[in-house]
């Protein structure tokens, strides 16, 4: 049974979003393998079944396209003192120029403009103004070069360990191209290259876009309706040889089956920003596009995606393609079978209920 119509959007609220997780089934480490993890599909008909993610090639067929986010997680976290010897901590959300980036910055007060950062003793920074809750930063060399010496993989808050070389590998998927990101696409953590050529093998077709994730994909929604909560932005580009692939998909009745909700937003982002006809460009832009029950889906079919937080944009997102209930249930029973959660977790395979 599907759930529409939805809750009108000036209807919808932040405690309709909520659950209970205990913390132990949060995921601190990746599963041994990449594809050893679980997967919870939610098929059609709002079914739940128990499978494993190396299950995925079975469900899929020939003539579906599989879009994921090729995106690649940057050492953004760096560690340093002010010139008084207050400690700071920066985490670089957004590379503007090749020596310039907007950053957030914890310290025991805000640093003004002309602040220096000295973040070893061959690297200091300093801060040229703020934009918002960011930060602007000069640096004295290429900031991607910076990073690569200096920083550290950004793990999100609610990982407890200090990132190590295991994470450096693994919170990162085997596809990753585009250096951008401050957190991982996790949907695509699973995918290792044994799975990819069994899809590839299949007829499955498989296609990338790039969303650079921002650190505000784990700020919490700080208002009860949902109509009041501003979207933090992204950057992203759906390739012109993407789009062209999902034309065919669509005019041959076969899915296009997002990898991760970073995918789907770069998605009907781009089907909002196309003009009607418009081919062989690549569409890109910064999106803060806000899914939640009752958005119609212009391109996305389906999704493979990790378990998300509670009240999240995340979750209300995959609510707006299962339906509110088949979600909730869903997550009841992930918590029942102890599925491991977020970025680290494991996952499920969507499909849009049938009507």
């Amino acid at each position: 049974m599907t759930e529409k119509p939805y809750p009108d959007n000036n209807e919808l609220r932040l405690s309709q979003f909520d659950y209970d997780l205990p913390e132990a089934l949060i995921a601190q480490t990746p599963a041994d393998q990449r594809s050893a993890s679980r997967l919870l599909h939610l098929d059609t008909l709002s079914q739940i079944h128990d499978r494993q993610f190396r299950d995925l090639p079975d469900l899929l067929k020939a003539g579906d396209l599989l879009v994921f986010n090729n995106t690649k997680v940057i050492k953004a976290r760096l560690l340093g003192q002010k010139d008084t010897g207050g400690k700071v901590e920066l985490l670089i959300e957004r590379i503007t120029e090749d020596k310039q980036a907007l950053s957030h910055i914890k310290s025991s007060k805000s640093p003004k403009p002309g602040t220096v950062l000295h973040i070893a003793p061959n690297l200091s920074l300093t801060v040229t103004g703020r934009e918002g809750e960011l930060f602007s930063v000069q640096f004295p060399v290429n900031v991607l070069d910076a990073l690569d010496e200096h920083g550290m993989t950004p793990l999100p808050p609610y990982i407890e360990h200090a990132a190590d070389a295991q994470d450096e590998a693994r919170y990162q998927t085997v596809y990753a191209q585009e250096p951008g990101a401050v957190a991982a696409p996790t949907a695509g953590l699973h995918f290792d290259d044994v799975v990819l050529e069994q899809l590839k093998n299949k007829g499955v077709r498989l296609a990338f876009v790039t969303l650079h994730v921002g650190a505000g994909t784990f700020q919490p929604v700080r208002v009860e309706k949902l109509t009041e909560h501003k979207m933090h932005f992204e950057r992203y580009t759906v390739p012109a040889e993407t789009l062209k692939l999902v034309d065919e998909t669509r005019q041959q009745g076969r899915r296009i089956i997002a990898v991760g909700t970073t995918s789907v937003r770069a998605l009907e982002s781009a089907a909002k920003q196309r003009e009607a006809g418009q081919a062989g460009v690549d569409i890109s832009g910064d999106t803060n596009l806000f899914i939640t029950p009752g958005y119609q889906f212009d391109l996305v079919n389906a999704l493979i995606t990790n378990f998300h937080l509670p009240r999240s944009t995340l979750l209300m997102l995959v609510s707006a393609l299962a339906g509110m209930t088949p979600i909730k249930q869903a997550y009841e029973h992930a918590v029942a079978q102890q599925y491991r959660f977020f970025s680290y977790g494991d996952a499920m395979f969507i499909e849009t209920p049938s009507k």
